[in-house]
């Protein structure tokens, strides 16, 4: 006989394949068997035709197509013979799945086999149905099956029960005619019987109400003997796992009475004492006893209340976190993080086994740990949780420094007692992991600083013994660097010495030998040599002592490669060497930063806005809050795209720093000559990098004019920030020179096409609006300037808003980052976001574009679409 003829037997075919040494070598084989196979098939070959088919079956799970054998298997299934059906139903589970079209031709076949007089082939037919089974076959085959239920035979009774899960999943609605049959089906002594039915309960409990409140009132009481009596029971070696008699049906019958116990106070009464007996008397040292002792605990802490027990399940939790295994803490902890929602105290009573699961070696179990101490922190157990954390920092390995740093940060930011204990904490991790610490973290420090005057002296002196230890933290430094530039008067002269703390004696040379290392730190980065700049300028008024090596250290940089220390290095040292008149009124300490303010504009909740206070603010001592009700602008927010608006009353606060764009017939009236269309009170203190253009004439008598304005410059003067408009004379515009933030180049002004461009309201729903407000660049009629605000008229925040738009060829479209992600409800703050289109068809063609707005109501996905056609005529 040829080796690879049609009727080679299986065995040989395998080894011919087995024994190829290379992937060709048996694609050759299966090839000319899959030859073979389709030739056999072709002449109809009756006698080898199970054999085929064994010989594809295996030819599918080496990964070959098969597809030209599937008619063989409902050839097979429609033989009469016992061997040939088995392989015919077992080719058909692995060569055919419910999407394939030929399984329709299979149903008349499984109906006649499920009402054979042969118990076997009604085992078969079941056992396929119940693995291909699709939502037409359930629909036509739930007859048989039910009444298989009730067959003479258990292996098929439970065959039945196992296909009968698989129709109620694929059709719901024929739960109903399962409930009667499977009640009885609890009852039974077989195992598998018994096994079977609970899940298929449990599935009917689910997909059916109806169903669950049946099998809640009618057997719940037998269920419960009957787990009683499995836990009572002598050993049966025939189910017998490690000791604990049937660990499988215990698992199940504990899943079926958590579903009926959830929601309904009898039913969970009626099964407490069994729940109970399980805790306490299943072994905990063997896999299978910690497995039901687990499925036990979540039934508890599902069914409805009963103090002492979730109590005893809490604990039998507890005991996991200290077992070896792995695996058993993991499950404890993901356990407990659902707890603490039902019994806090209880949970707390694990809190040092939690706080060591938090330094465990394996990564999945600390960071699970650490979510659940994070939960676990209230205003009484703060301060010896953070401490804990505190420690551990220290040691803890680098890839884990970044979760732990950002969830002690949240814990100290929303627990902490006082400032005085915040500072500390915060000043510990930053010395530790300061260079893990996110922006707005040390921001917000600064805010608290700020707003704590009595602190000033301690919170600089502790900055500056932190920095002797850890330089090479880069929040740290920059932290340190802004207090010794506001306080550091206070540093040299031991100001507001607190009883806690040991004395220090600190130099005026000391404290500028801080920021000239924060400037020449191969460590430090453009901001933090940015603010260490503002500090040097801040500290050469407050040490004139030191005025001399602080130009030196500022001239060093003149030259420098980065244009933004140029920059600065060249504007500080004119005020220095030119300018001592207004120096040290420019270099003041910063007003009190409103610390609701930042907090609200960080949630996204305000915009961040200027405050504008009468002329008679300017003269405050310095650290005393503002009487404005205007909150002050976040000056922290270093990323912020949201410029102040202009104020309407030509802006008597903090107005034109140096004196900048007077009118020119009003240069003996002072700092409060301003011209009518005013500009904003802060000057773009933040801007970095402005493109320079070339200053006023008049620049040494305007500075002169500024001696009495009484403002300061911030050090947190690294992050850009959108430029402001320049103020404009009677006799036209001037350009801006701005020390602070380098020459201000005049902002393009709208085409003048004789009328403005009128807004566009571009999409509104019942929920949101969109208007678009458009300008042109002079000298360029093709590009339009669209600037898009976003409002939102609903009672709800949204979050990770997205706004996207797409324009034909014709049209080219440039997106800018919107001001915020989130829209905050009922219209109480509004979102912009600039977008630039270029039409290549100007005059020709209008614009138009097609938009599309994705965002979160309650963590819900929410997307919007829609086309704008009506754009004003001249884009």
């Amino acid at each position: 006989m040829n080796p690879f003829s049609s009727g080679t037997r299986l065995r040989d075919m395998i080894r011919a394949i087995r024994a190829c040494k290379t992937a060709a070598e048996e694609r050759a084989v299966v090839r000319k068997e899959c030859a073979a196979i389709r030739a056999a098939i072709n002449e109809n070959d009756q006698d080898y035709r199970h054999r085929n088919l064994a010989k594809l079956m295996f030819i599918h799970m080496l990964g070959y197509p098969t597809h030209f054998g599937q008619m063989e298997c409902l050839k097979l299934i429609a033989s009469a013979g016992f061997p040939e059906k088995r392989i015919g139903y077992l080719g058909l589970m692995l060569l055919l799945d419910e999407r394939q079209e030929v399984l329709m031709l299979v149903t008349n076949s499984l109906k006649q086999d499920l009402n054979h007089t042969n118990q076997y082939i009604v085992g078969l037919a079941l056992c396929a149905l119940g693995n291909i089974c699709s939502a037409e076959m359930a629909r036509d085959l739930a007859p048989e099956v039910e009444r298989l239920l009730q067959f003479r035979d258990p292996n098929i009774r439970k065959k039945a029960a196992l296909c009968s899960i698989r129709i109620i999943k694929k059709v719901p609605d024929l739960a109903e005619n399962f409930i009667n049959p499977t009640a009885s089906l609890l009852k039974e002594k077989h195992h598998g019987v018994l096994i079977t039915g609970v899940q298929l309960c449990t599935d009917l409990c689910k997909v059916s109400p109806e169903a669950l409140e049946f099998f809640r009132n009618k057997c719940t009481d037998g269920l419960v003997k009957t787990l009683r009596d499995m836990v009572n029971s002598p050993y049966a070696p025939e189910y017998d796992i490690a000791g604990i008699t049937d660990p499988f049906l215990h698992i199940r019958l504990l899943r079926l009475l958590r579903v009926l116990g959830q929601g309904d106070a009898d039913a969970s009464d009626s099964m407490n004492d069994i729940l109970a007996q399980v805790a306490t008397k299943t072994e905990s040292n063997k896999n299978a006893g910690n497995a039901i002792l687990y499925e036990c605990v979540e039934t508890i802490m599902s069914i409805e209340d009963n103090g002492g027990l979730r109590v005893l399940a809490i604990n039998i939790l507890g005991r996991f976190l200290s077992n070896r295994d792995n695996n058993i803490r993991y499950v404890a902890l993901n356990m407990l993080m659902k707890a603490i929602t039902v019994d806090t105290q209880a949970v707390q009573r694990h809190r040092a086994t939690i706080l060591e699961c938090v330094k465990d070696s394996d990564a999945s179990i600390r960071k699970r740990a650490l979510e659940l101490v994070y939960l676990l922190v209230n205003e009484s157990n703060v301060k010896p949780l953070t401490k804990e954390l505190v420690d551990y920092l220290e040691v803890s390995d680098q890839e884990f420094k970044g979760d732990l740093t950002a969830k002690i940060c949240s814990i100290v930011s929303k627990f902490s007692p006082e400032k005085i204990w915040y500072i500390d904490q915060m000043l510990k991790v930053l010395s530790e992991a300061g260079n893990f610490v996110k922006d707005e973290v040390w921001h917000a420090l600064v805010v608290v600083i700020s707003n704590a005057s009595d602190l000033h002296g301690y919170t600089v002196r502790a900055l500056y013994r932190a920095f002797q230890t850890s330089a090479e933290q880069e929040c740290l430094v920059r932290v340190a660097v802004w207090c010794i530039g506001e306080y550091g008067d206070l540093l040299v002269n031991n100001v507001g010495m607190l009883d806690i703390e040991d004395p220090i004696t600190v130099t005026e040379s000391d404290a500028v030998d801080v920021i000239e290392i924060a400037i020449k730190s191969h460590t430090s980065d453009l901001t933090t040599k940015a603010m260490a700049f503002v500090a040097l300028l801040k500290l050469s008024s407050r040490f004139p002592s030191c005025s001399e090596r602080i130009k030196d250290i500022i001239v060093h940089y003149k030259g420098s490669l980065v244009l933004e220390l140029q920059q600065r290095a060249i504007e500080f040292n004119s005020i220095i060497m030119k300018h001592q008149n207004i120096r040290s009124a420019l270099v003041e300490r910063m007003p009190v930063l409103d610390e609701a303010t930042f907090i609200g504009k960080r949630a996204g909740s305000i915009p961040a806005t200027v405050s504008t206070p009468t002329a008679g603010s300017i003269n405050m001592p310095n650290g005393i809050a503002k009487p404005s009700a205007a909150p002050l602008v976040d000056l922290l927010d270093l990323s912020s795209d949201d410029a102040p608006a202009p104020s309407s009353s030509g802006g008597d606060f903090l107005q034109d720093l140096l004196g900048v764009d007077l009118l020119s017939s009003s240069k003996t009236s002072g700092v409060n000559a301003v011209s009518q269309n005013g500009t904003d009170a802060l000057l773009d203190l933040l801007s970095i990098g402005s493109p320079p253009v070339q200053s006023s004439p008049s620049a040494h008598d305007i500075l002169s004019a500024s001696q009495d304005n009484k403002t300061s410059v911030s050090p947190l003067d690294g992050l850009s920030s959108p430029s402001y408009p320049n103020q404009s004379t009677s006799a036209g515009v001037t350009p801006v020179m701005d020390l602070l933030g380098g020459f201000a180049a005049d902002p393009p002004k709208p085409e003048d096409n004789g009328s403005a461009y009128p807004s566009l309201v571009a999409f509104e729903s019942s929920s949101l609006k969109i208007v678009f407000n458009f300008s042109k660049p002079p000298g360029n009629p093709q590009t339009t300037l669209v600037q898009a605000e976003f409002t939102n008229l609903s009672s709800d925040n949204y979050t990770d808003f997205v706004f996207q738009a797409a324009v034909p060829k014709f049209l080219q479209l440039h997106l800018d980052p919107a001001s915020s992600n989130t829209l905050p409800a009922s219209g109480n703050g509004v979102v912009t976001q600039s977008l630039k289109v270029t039409n290549s068809q100007h005059g020709k063609k209008s614009l138009v574009m097609r938009i599309r707005i994705a965002y979160k109501i309650n963590n819900k996905d929410v997307l919007e679409e829609g086309q704008v056609n009506n754009f004003p005529r001249g884009l």
